[in-house]
């Protein structure tokens, strides 16, 4: 994949949360347009409202499940959200990923979208 299109309520909120919580670093480029990037991928961040064109049909905040693949121990993970102040949802569970199992954590960013961050170690 190259890259996804969030939908966000509060774009400085997101930006602020995907850098500081995730790692994400942030790149402007055409007409004033945001893009989280993170290793070869990126999520480009659309205000909701002030969407670009074209955009998907029913572009919602809140509404998207992503899964991460990390390389770090999940409690290292684990520790880091307490630190940041963003509540698990669930986890340490075991899951059945892309590759196969894996070990994943569950939490929530400003808009209430799920975040998976999964280790398949």
């Amino acid at each position: 994949m190259d890259h996804l299109v969030l939908t966000v309520e509060d774009l400085e909120a997101t930006v602020e949360f995907y850098t500081r919580v995730m790692g994400m670093s942030v790149r402007a480029f055409e007409r004033g347009r945001l893009a989280l990037r993170f290793g070869s991928q990126k999520i480009n961040v659309h205000e909701a409202g002030q969407e670009f064109e074209p955009h998907a049909r029913r572009p919602i905040p809140g509404s998207a499940d992503l899964c991460f693949v990390t390389e770090a121990k999940l409690d290292e993970w684990a520790d880091h959200l307490a630190a940041s102040g963003v509540d698990l949802v669930e986890g340490p569970v075991p899951r059945l990923g892309a590759l196969g199992p894996m070990t994943s954590l569950y939490f929530r960013d400003p808009d209430g979208n799920l975040i998976e961050v999964s280790s398949y170690s």
